[in-house]
């Protein structure tokens, strides 16, 4: 296996770390100190994010993407995750994936203008009732004089205030099994304004500030056939299908902020001096930083690994859920320690070691928690040996 990058790799990564520092990092106290993006700014970052070529660079060139490889695209992720990651998601936006899995009319409606930064799309599948168990969904749909009828309640929505339509994965029906009976799944479009359909504000979160939650109402929303993506009862095909490289991304983008968070620590240990000599020297502070290096690489291993099979077709769950897993718990762990090595002045806002300690905590938890992780990993481990 090659180790290093490609010439058009080291491209990438040196456009995207260019623009997150010019245009993203000078932005980054403004929405921690407000909790909100100012919707000028965010065409203004838009703008400029398409004309350097970094935004939508996860989708294929053929729909105007990038078309980068999966390794590709999580080295660009990487270098985007080091920055506040409302500046970079709303900002430098990479609409879902799953949004090619649509008809050609979806992909007029829905995809293009995405791309085009004309439109903002939000998956919506978690529900108070119903987290990580997706099959316990109580939101449903069904059938009613030809159309759809939608009823219930789904939270967490990520940047549903902003997005123009929402994908949203309702209960449709439900079929026999070897073990008893399983929920069925559809996925819809639903465009904001359609009658029944409400976004309301959701919580406040200790991560990521700017980056918004929203809760979504559905009284009796009615839709046509045009309006579900894939197939009728096939929800959960298209988001295995569409949504499997998301654990990926997520491990990218902690990657980014560990690293930022080591360089702080280790730029600080070199600085301050202490007893007459600087604080790197003590073994105290020195082992820190091996670990937290040691740990970093191996998470960024897991990492390329998992992107380069995936490329191949032969990447696992286990492979995206270790990735996902070691990249989440690692990012804490730099967080932490970047913090104790500063002392007192980690936990002051003149650094981002503070904002990069809370926003490291919803990783642990969204796209499946730490234990679900643990869960698919060992699942596969045990299936080898008829377990």
């Amino acid at each position: 296996m090659f180790f290093g990058m490609t010439d058009e790799q080291k491209m990438i990564v040196e456009t995207t770390r260019a623009f997150v520092e010019a245009e993203l990092y000078p932005h980054e106290a403004e929405v921690e100190r407000t909790g909100h993006l100012r919707p000028d700014l965010i065409r203004e970052i838009q703008k400029k994010a398409m004309e350097a070529g970094l935004y939508a660079a996860n989708m294929p060139e053929d729909v105007g993407g990038a078309g980068l490889d999966t390794l590709s695209w999580l080295l660009y992720e990487r270098e985007l995750g080091r920055a506040n990651y409302a500046l970079h998601w709303t900002c430098v936006a990479r609409p879902s994936n799953i949004l090619l899995a649509g008809t050609p009319e979806q992909r007029e409606r829905y995809l293009f203008p995405c791309i085009r930064g004309e439109k903002w799309d939000c998956l919506a599948m978690t529900e108070p009732g119903a987290g990580s168990d997706l099959r316990g969904m109580t939101a449903s749909a069904r059938r009613e004089g030809g159309d759809w009828v939608l009823n219930g309640t789904k939270h967490f929505i990520s940047h549903a205030d902003l997005a123009d339509f929402a994908i949203v994965f309702m209960a449709s029906g439900e079929e026999d099994t070897p073990r008893g009976k399983k929920k069925l799944i559809t996925a819809f479009f639903v465009d904001k304004g359609t009658p029944g359909f409400s976004v309301r504000e959701g919580y406040r979160n200790v991560s990521h500030r700017g980056y918004t939650n929203c809760v979504l109402d559905f009284d009796n929303v009615r839709l046509p056939d045009s309006a579900v993506l894939g197939e009728a009862h096939k929800g959960f095909e298209v988001a295995n299908t569409w949504l499997g490289a998301t654990r990926l991304q997520v491990a990218s983008t902690c990657l980014g902020r560990a690293d930022r968070a080591l360089q702080h620590a280790i730029g600080y240990a070199a600085e301050r001096r202490q007893f007459g000599q600087q604080i790197g020297k003590f073994q105290g502070v020195s082992f820190k930083l091996a670990d937290m290096a040691m740990e970093l690489k191996a998470a960024e291993l897991l990492t390329w690994e998992a992107a380069w099979k995936f490329d191949q077709g032969t990447v696992t769950e286990a492979d995206m859920s270790m990735a996902k897993l070691k990249a989440t718990e690692v990012l804490a762990m730099v967080a932490d320690e970047a913090i104790q090595i500063h002392g007192g002045m980690g936990l002051m806002d003149d650094l981002p070691l503070e904002r990069i300690w809370r926003d490291a905590r919803v990783e642990r938890i969204w796209e499946g928690t730490s234990e679900i992780q643990r869960h698919i990993i060992s699942r596969e481990l045990l299936r080898a040996v008829g377990g």
